[in-house]
């Protein structure tokens, strides 16, 4: 106040919340979110069906694409769920274990919030905690051959593993796994695995059993002309940037033509030009076309003719993966097509049900497709979400040689290492050690719950088990009984569970250290949206 005036700092649509209430909001949203996936854990978790405003449905249980079509508002649940995107961009599995994680640190946060334990004191013991999970974590992890087809088969399951389509997962974890392994590369020192080289194709109608690997690529187009052959052995496939046709002068032009001679010439010229394209792919030897453009029914004719099947208007992406697959040169100008241009594929034929054309036996191949089937589409986008989780799992575990045990048994033992830890620290810090340690039990005890079993009676017998020194101890969510998971073959990546650790603590450190909010609303006085 000023001669009794007060001092007006902030707009009037600017909401502020200080202090308590600040850190209340962000605690509510965060445990919010995790409290929506919370469900969908494990192999026994549940799906959600998620409605858009114009009537699309998702069904699944995929944490990222279930947080992806959540619309939210408060600021502090999307920081969550960017934890959620960041864990699926790094590694591709393990969403939800990650937002689970961020909940049950902020609500240890809270009580120790309530105890009077100040925020800096909560984020520094969160900060050593976690330094000492990733250590624990290392510790824990195992070594794999990149070439150990077996173990990857079981990383692969246990990704697949709880999904809608789990009755096709012993099919597809070794269609996902060859998949992989084929496009991999040795630099000499590690493998390195570009995702954008396994290319997932769906095709409806067909049962989800019959999806299938093919080494080389599937188009979504058929021939353009019906004189053409729908299949081609030992195929030599031309690839083409430019329209075989015609094309338009850059400038506005007319031609004034006064006799029928002339009409004739004109034409005969224009058949001539096109034949000239069309002469330059047969002459080079090849009998596959695919056209990045147009094809014009003069060049179709002149193709059909020579026995080729060509292909028109191929997307520029499957233009690229389709030249890794064939060894293939992407050329500008069918006059400069040469036969060291060409690729080479045992077999290219048109399938009549998909509407899709396949070209597969492709001989050292650096791009592969998996093409899926199903009956519905709701089945195909989550078969799809199930064999993308799988193919980056392998990726990671291929990459960086290591793994891990699952069924909540690492957790378990961070819990109890992160509790030995936390005594020898003393302190306030002790208790903000303890809580992070804590935060652990909520995915045992959540894998537990999903599962239809007493989530006490389960971390109890978890940590009996642990406490004897059996480190791959965890649940077996179908039975109930506490077994090994490594016998089990129940396996993750290092990755996948280092990155959750990480993204939850970060995340949660930051929210803790959140004192203020100052929320600007749309809209002018009042402070309302619409207002």
């Amino acid at each position: 106040m000023l001669s009794g005036q007060p001092i007006i700092i902030l707009k009037e649509n600017v909401e502020r919340n200080r202090g308590k209430e600040a850190q209340r909001s962000n605690i509510a949203a965060a445990k919010a979110i995790a409290g929506a996936v919370r469900s969908t854990l494990g192999p026994r978790g549940m799906d959600k069906m998620l409605v858009s405003g114009s009537g699309d449905i998702v069904i699944t249980n995929d944490g990222a694409t279930i947080l992806s079509e959540i619309a939210v508002q408060h600021p502090g649940a999307k920081m969550v769920i960017e934890v959620a995107r960041t864990q699926d961009d790094e590694v591709g599995d393990g969403t939800t274990t990650a937002v689970i994680l961020v909940g049950a640190l902020m609500e240890q946060a809270e009580a120790m919030l309530e105890q009077g334990i100040h925020p800096t004191v909560i984020a520094q013991g969160y900060r050593m905690g976690m330094e000492k999970a990733l250590e624990i974590t290392n510790s824990l992890s195992h070594k794999i051959d990149p070439t150990d087809r077996k173990t990857l088969l079981k990383i692969a399951n246990t990704a697949i593993t709880g999904k809608s389509i789990e009755v096709v997962r012993d099919k597809l974890d070794g269609i996902i796994v060859d998949a992989v392994m084929t496009v991999a590369e040795n630099n000499g020192s590690k493998y390195i695995v570009d995702e954008d080289d396994v290319m997932i194709k769906k095709q409806k109608g067909a049962s989800m059993d019959d999806a299938e690997l093919i080494r080389g690529v599937v188009i979504d187009k058929v021939r353009v002309h019906d004189g053409m052959p729908k299949k081609v052995t030992k195929a030599k496939v031309a690839m083409v940037a430019t329209p075989l046709e015609i094309s338009k002068t850059q400038v506005k032009a007319k031609i004034k033509i006064s006799s029928s001679e002339q009409i004739t010439a004109f034409s005969e010229q224009e058949r001539e030009t096109l034949k000239k394209l069309a002469d330059a792919i047969i002459d080079s030897g090849a009998n596959v076309l695919l056209c990045q453009k147009g094809i014009s029914d003069a060049a179709q004719f002149y193709l059909a003719k020579s026995g080729i099947l060509a292909i028109e208007d191929v997307p520029e992406k499957d233009m690229k993966y389709a030249a890794r697959a064939l060894n293939a040169t992407i050329v500008n100008k069918p006059d400069t097509l040469t036969a060291k241009d060409l690729g080479t594929a045992n077999l290219v034929e048109e399938d009549d049900e998909g509407k899709v054309t396949r070209i597969s036996g492709c001989k050292n191949a650096k791009t592969t497709t998996i093409l899926l089937r199903g009956t519905s589409d709701y089945l195909l986008e989550e078969l799809e979400r199930a064999v993308v989780d799988g193919t980056r799992v392998v990726m990671d575990a291929m990459e960086d040689g290591t793994y891990v045990v699952g069924g909540g048994a690492v957790e378990t033992e961070l819990l109890m290492k992160i509790r030995e830890y936390a005594q020898t620290v003393g302190g306030r810090v002790q208790l903000a050690l303890e809580a992070y340690a804590t935060a652990f039990e909520s995915i045992p005890r959540t894998l537990a719950e999903n599962s239809g079993f007493n989530p006490i009676d389960k971390l109890v017998e978890l940590k009996n088990v642990h406490s004897k020194g059996k480190k791959n101890a965890g649940l077996n969510v179908y039975e109930g009984k506490i077994i090994d998971m490594m016998a089990e073959g129940v396996i993750e990546p290092l990755r996948s569970k280092r990155q959750s650790i990480q993204s939850a603590s970060e995340t949660a450190i930051m929210l803790i250290r959140v004192d203020d909010m100052m929320i600007t609303q749309p809209g002018g006085r009042g402070g309302a949206p619409g207002m």
